[in-house]
């Protein structure tokens, strides 16, 4: 790995007990197979194969499962570390955001994106520029005419309908304020209007009643808050699929299954 750009992966465990784990038999979701292979596990090769990726670090609350087994490889992968992560998604990055571990600029993703790609991670960097923070998104009908049956929170603008890549890109110091907002949001990110409301009622109203572009949402509340942000939409359906439930790892492992029948099917 020699890209400028360190990675973040969020492989920690959920708040409460983690009965979808539990079903699987491992200690925390990130560990779940996916096509036979524990999801973070996919995340992190990824990332390995991104060229603009020079080291990555794993963020969770337990570091011990990711180095036994078939994940012992990863502590021993050059340009990998291991970092116990502290209360909240966001104090978590920010505690090593910037830090000889992990310089800017800093990609964010997390263990249960087991159908990243490297163009997506490509895609996602190359969109990012000209700003403090960027956030993937893909778009309600690029999703539909893949996937019309997948159920996703979507965040409704007056230009479309948004659901969140779990891609972000943290360019400059001044992202930290970028992160502080995203520590007091954490608990209402797939709660619309509590979200909305957190950036004065006149920007959640406009939000709220669609009568404002994506762009211009986010434009004006970063302004607000010090630092400047963009939303990077990505053409890529599966960009919008996580695993965070036994639905999703059926379509998970069904379009993974897919990928590996193409190339053999054009020999």
């Amino acid at each position: 790995m020699n890209g400028e750009w360190s990675a973040i992966v969020l492989a920690g465990v959920r708040p409460r007990d983690d009965g979808f784990a539990a079903a699987y038999g491992v200690a925390a979701k990130a560990l779940i197979p996916v096509a036979g292979e524990a999801m973070v596990a996919r995340v992190v090769r990824t990332l390995l194969a991104s060229p603009s990726i020079g080291r990555i670090i794993l963020l969770a609350q337990r570091l011990e499962p990711l180095r036994r087994g078939d994940l012992a490889w990863i502590d021993a992968e050059p340009g990998i570390s291991l970092a116990e992560s502290e209360s909240g998604i966001a104090r978590s990055v920010a505690a090593c955001a910037g830090s000889a571990q992990a310089p800017f600029p800093l990609l964010v993703t997390t263990a249960d994106h087991a159908l990243l790609t490297v163009e997506m991670v490509e895609t996602f960097l190359a969109g990012s520029g000209g700003t403090d923070v960027a956030v993937g998104l893909v778009e309600r009908g690029t999703l539909d005419a893949a996937y019309p049956d997948n159920e996703r929170t979507w965040l409704r603008f007056s230009d479309g309908a948004y659901s969140g890549a779990n891609l972000f890109a943290l360019r400059t110091e001044t992202a930290r304020a970028g992160l502080e907002l995203w520590s007091s949001v954490e608990q209402d990110r797939k709660k619309a209007r509590k979200l909305m409301l957190r950036f004065g009622p006149i920007l959640a109203l406009r939000a709220l009643t669609r009568t404002i572009s994506l762009d211009k949402a986010i434009a004006k509340a970063s302004s607000r808050l010090g630092f400047t942000a963009k939303p990077v939409r990505l053409p890529f359906a599966e960009a919008a699929i996580d695993v965070d439930k036994p639905s999703d790892l059926v379509l998970a492992e069904h379009i993974l299954h897919r990928r590996e029948r193409v190339p053999k099917e054009k020999h």
